[in-house]
């Protein structure tokens, strides 16, 4: 399978080294460098809308390419003339890194303040700052003298609703609702004399507490989270209906050369990053991550409009988004190396070496200004930052290479699960109703997260505790362990001890809340508000992994003895970090859903600052994707490109049938023979009718209907164009005008109308094969040149034609899947 980043589009247009493969010819004559020429020539003419294309349409590939270099030596041979056309040059070059800076600061700044808006709003269901109501929870009792480390969650100045308005708290428990803001983050408050060993209660009875501030602390967390769910909702639907989803599926099409016109538009952006910050404070299974690479492509495609390089080039406009796209990840994650992978491995269908450098600035941009901001308060990129002190040892490879399967039998199990919902979703009337779906779903959500303190808290933060190693001063449950008091060790350097009521308190929520996390993201994901899949998928395997490192930590403790531990398990030393398997298995059904591998290793470690742990992470993410595939090749993202009927041509698709190009080129047998144009004896209403009566993209040039020789290619755009140009500034040409396309105007009679000729609109070289190529070829070709369509020849003689659509329905059949799934050109 050729790889789609290791030959460039200029490389494989200039190399036609597909001309020596059987079957395959290219019309590149001496009049291939007049035909660009006299495009762009047609392309400089006055008149608007030339070079653009209809919507949901696919870009020409090699017409941009070659657009852009006729740009560009234009640029170069005037540089020469003056200073001033010099200093143009200049900062025509440097536009790219001037985009790529903005695209790097406004990213950056918007998820900054998305990520300070989600955690005030989080909060603001279980209660409210009293010195100043838009504080969170940690920024309202910071100032606070009197939070210790005992009632950490007993802060004066934060009131919890029942507290607001009954005046009556929950019993004075250690319940710990304070967890992500303890020591164990650097804000941690601690009191002489507190005795870590003894246990934590991590959910009060109703017997400890009030039962009416129970309850009203309840149903005041589910109004809150159906208030922000139906506005987020509402917005979508009302002003931006492309806000919906992650986007990356769509974002995978649009860099492919497909056309979603306003998919990228500022409304798009201004909603979804409001709706973004609504979503994610209700408590919905979903994050947002996913979204934030749509945000950052929002802006790309914003930022490149302002410049006429890349406003008026759709191929240069894609350069610019996937740069931007590496941005997006970079803040998401706080992983601009790992952004830049995403891009590449991921979303990215061209994506030649200058991109990959502007990926980088924008990244290192994007990730330095979220830095500044400093969102968690915790001087680091992400929430998620950790460091283990205990090495892995060869023996763990198992337990990790075991979730690596349960990560790609997960992945398996979520995308047939999220697709065969979304396809009754949209085939049914379950779709017409999207704001009931949305409120229906949020209530069931929050009814059964509120009494689990562990789906509670915000996603972002339980996986931040799951990843957590257990210091001296951590307070969760998690860590309830029976120390010994005699131990004088270090307090980087705590030796594996025996589970207390805690832990295994913790075992039984964290199962509950794995089977409610791994149904109710199945219904979540693809409803219409902005939904990400990264942070439940991560959420899923860590808590999967931190229970089996709990098990295998305990194993080796009442076992050590045991042939597997004695070499490296000493009793009384540090063997097994429960959170590192938390770490392994966030990373396992990550990529059993999405199928990423090199990408998503570095945005691992980079994530928690794992450098140590790569081999576990690339053990678990190798596995997972193996697993995975032996059950479909399919990723949930492109599943949902196949489910919305979008023409993506994936290069990992490996196409072996043994089917020719005449058994897929149009007309096929039974079939009104192929439209075309002839070159100079069809009056401009033959045209027009034409047009009016098919919806083609184009029609092939030829000699005469009775020889059918070849001549070129005419886009249907720019036919309609050039004859609405031709009727408004020139003087003669009527609907029984001759339109020609040959360099001299046919013969005609004395007292005929003025002809009107179309060669500057024409391709003279339109790429083509014989009816005997094989298919695998074609897919090839147009899976590299990113063609829209290929004519079929025999010996110079027009046979048909096969388009993009073409292919994906072929592919499609012989797949023995719906070839009509496959909606647009």
């Amino acid at each position: 399978m050729l790889s789609r980043w290791t030959a460039t589009l200029q490389d494989a247009a200039l190399q036609i080294g597909w001309t020596s493969l059987p079957g395959v010819t290219s019309m590149v004559s001496a009049g291939a460098m007049s035909a660009s020429g006299n495009l762009m020539d047609f392309l400089d003419e006055p008149f608007p809308d030339v070079g653009t294309y209809e919507d949901f349409h696919t870009i020409d590939w090699l017409r941009e390419k070659s657009r852009d270099t006729d740009r560009h030596r234009k640029i170069t041979s005037k540089s020469k003339e003056s200073i001033w056309e010099f200093i143009k040059s200049l900062l025509d070059a440097w536009s790219g890194w001037v985009v790529m800076l903005l695209i790097g600061l406004l990213a950056g700044t918007l998820a900054g303040v998305i990520d300070l808006a989600v955690d005030w709003m989080t909060d603001l269901k279980e209660g409210v700052c009293l010195s100043a109501f838009w504080y969170s929870h940690e920024q309202c009792c910071w100032t606070s003298n009197e939070t210790t480390f005992e009632d950490r969650d007993k802060c004066p100045l934060w009131q919890k609703w029942s507290e607001l308005l009954l005046s009556q708290s929950e019993s004075p428990g250690t319940y710990p609702t304070f967890n992500r803001h303890t020591c164990g983050h650097g804000h941690g408050l601690t009191e002489p004399g507190m005795n870590l060993s003894e246990p934590i209660t991590a959910l009060p009875s109703l017997m400890e507490m009030g039962a009416s501030a129970y309850i009203l602390n309840y149903l005041m967390y589910i109004l809150w989270a159906l208030l922000f769910a139906f506005l987020a909702v509402s917005l979508v639907r009302v002003f931006a209906p492309y806000a919906c989803g992650s986007g990356i599926p769509e974002i995978k099409t649009i860099l492919s050369g497909f056309i979603i016109r306003g998919y990228l538009g500022k409304w798009t952006l201004l909603i979804k990053t409001v709706t973004l910050v609504l979503v994610v404070s209700s408590g919905l299974s979903l994050g947002k991550e996913g979204p934030l690479v749509h945000v950052a492509c929002c802006c790309g495609n914003f930022f490149s409009s302002l410049f006429s390089k890349y406003s008026k080039n759709e191929g240069k406009r894609r350069e610019v988004l996937s740069a931007a796209a590496a941005a997006g990840v970079s803040v998401a994650f706080g992983a601009p190396i790992g952004g830049v992978l995403f891009s590449l491995e991921e979303v990215s269908y061209y994506f030649p070496l200058k991109t990959l450098w502007r990926s980088f600035f924008a990244a290192l941009v994007a990730a330095f200004t979220l830095r500044s901001i400093n969102p968690f308060g915790n001087s680091r990129l992400v929430l998620f930052y950790v460091e283990y002190h205990t090495p892995w040892y060869m023996a763990e490879l198992f337990p990790f290479i075991l979730l690596g399967v349960f990560g790609g039998l997960w992945g398996t199990l979520f995308t047939r699960c999220n697709i065969a919902w979304c396809r009754r979703r949209k085939t049914t009337r379950l779709g017409k109703y999207p704001v009931l779906e949305v409120i229906v779903v949020t209530a069931i959500t929050a009814i059964i997260a509120y009494p689990n303190p562990y789906t509670r808290q915000s996603t972002s933060e339980l996986i931040s505790e799951l990843f957590n190693d257990c210091g001296a001063l951590e307070s969760s449950q998690l860590c309830d362990y029976i120390n010994d008091p005699n131990m004088t060790r270090p307090v980087d350097d705590i030796p594996d001890r025996p589970a207390g009521v805690g832990v295994y308190t913790a075992m039984w929520q964290l199962a509950l809340a794995l089977i409610f996390k791994i149904v109710i993201t199945i219904f979540t994901f693809g409803m219409k508000i902005p939904s990400g899949l990264f942070i439940p998928s991560m959420a899923v395997g860590a808590m999967a992994g931190r229970m089996v490192g709990i098990g295998v930590e305990q194993l080796a403790y009442h076992h050590h003895d045991w042939i597997i531990f004695r070499n490296w398990c000493r009793p009384g030393a540090d063997c097994v970090t429960p959170g590192l398997y938390a770490m392994v298995g966030a990373a396992a059904c990550l990529g059993g859903v999405t199928r990423m591998t090199v990408s998503l290793v570095v945005i691992m470690f980079e994530l928690t600052g794992g450098l140590e742990y790569i081999v576990p992470l690339m053990a678990a993410a190798v596995t997972s994707k193996w697993v995975a595939d032996a059950f479909g090749k399919e990723g949930i993202y492109e599943a949902h490109i196949h489910l919305n009927g979008y023409p993506f041509l994936d290069v990992k698709d490996e196409f072996t049938h043994r089917t020719l190009a005449t058994d897929v080129m149009r007309p096929r047998r039974g079939e009104p023979p192929l439209s075309v144009l002839t070159q100079d004896s069809m009056t401009v209403e033959d045209v027009e009718t034409l047009i009016k009566e098919t919806d083609y993209n184009g029609f092939p040039v030829v000699v005469s209907r009775d020889s059918e020789r070849l001549i070129g290619f005419a886009q249907r755009r720019e036919l309609i164009l050039a004859i609405k140009n031709a009727r408004q500034r020139q003087e003669g040409i009527v609907s029984n005008s001759i339109m020609y396309f040959t360099e001299e105007p046919p013969e005609l009679p004395a007292n005929s109308p003025h002809p009107l000729k179309l060669r500057r609109i024409l391709n003279l070289s339109p790429f083509t094969v014989t009816d005997h190529t094989p298919m695998e070829t074609v897919v090839d070709i147009f899976r590299k040149l990113g063609l829209r369509q290929c004519l079929v020849t025999r010996s110079g003689r027009l046979l048909g034609i096969i388009t993009k659509k073409d292919v994906l329905r072929h592919m499609a059949q012989m797949a023995n899947q719906d070839p009509e799934s496959i909606m647009f050109n």
